[in-house]
């Protein structure tokens, strides 16, 4: 039976869900390597609606995450809360302003911001059976309210994001968009992605890495 990981992802677009390229090339990846994967989102309105063509929020406009992020999926995706940690070997959450307005509201609360419920209660299964997790772009934002302090992570070397991180207790590492941090204890992989890509192929570098590298974890 081929290792299992599982993406949860928070929309379909860069400003108001999950990252297209960075979604796509992480399932590239895990395809490449032979390993099975399933989709999941939670269930309920998304934040706010972007017209990604302007950058402005369609006010009027309402839409569901796990509807939006079954585009990305193809259709094959479940709900968030049918997530159990112990079908699958581990787990990844591609970045997208979803993760800071959807999946959290940092985007609005920065260090005090609070997690989705539905999300804290999956990551927490992962983290007690101590099954990798992985993180890109601005996710690990979330990691200290999400999986604890005193975690190593990188978002790349934005010093506002990094300060949050770090005023929650977090381990913020400078590092290069074609990079990766590991913290090997807390078995947390974590890329900058398009926090600092400026072209897919820079993205498609660290996060090949990400994935890779939760491959191997995931025979330890």
């Amino acid at each position: 039976m081929s290792k299992q990981v599982a993406v949860i992802l928070s929309g379909c677009g860069v400003q108001d869900g999950s990252e297209i390229y960075e979604t796509t090339l992480t399932l590239l990846r895990l395809d490449q390597l032979g390993i099975g994967y399933r989709c999941f989102a939670p269930d309920i309105d998304q934040h706010d609606v972007v017209d990604h063509r302007s950058g402005e929020a369609a006010r009027e406009e309402r839409r569901n995450v796990l509807t939006e992020s079954a585009r990305l999926a193809r259709g094959e995706i479940s709900p968030l809360d049918e997530l159990d940690a112990g079908d699958f070997d581990a787990v990844i959450l591609p970045g997208g302003f979803g993760a800071a307005k959807t999946l959290s509201n940092f985007a609005e609360a920065g260090a005090d911001m609070v997690i989705h419920d539905g999300l804290i209660e999956v990551m927490a299964e992962f983290r007690e059976e101590r099954k990798p997790i992985g993180l890109m772009c601005i996710a690990p934002v979330m990691v200290p309210r999400l999986l604890g302090p005193g975690i190593a992570v990188t978002i790349g070397h934005d010093p506002g994001v990094a300060g949050a991180i770090s005023s929650m207790g977090g381990l913020h590492r400078s590092c290069s968009v074609e990079d990766i941090v590991v913290d090997f204890e807390n078995r947390v992989v974590t890329t900058p992605a398009y926090m600092l890509a400026t072209r897919i192929g820079e993205a498609a570098t660290g996060i090949f890495k990400l994935v890779d590298r939760i491959d191997e974890m995931m025979d330890l």
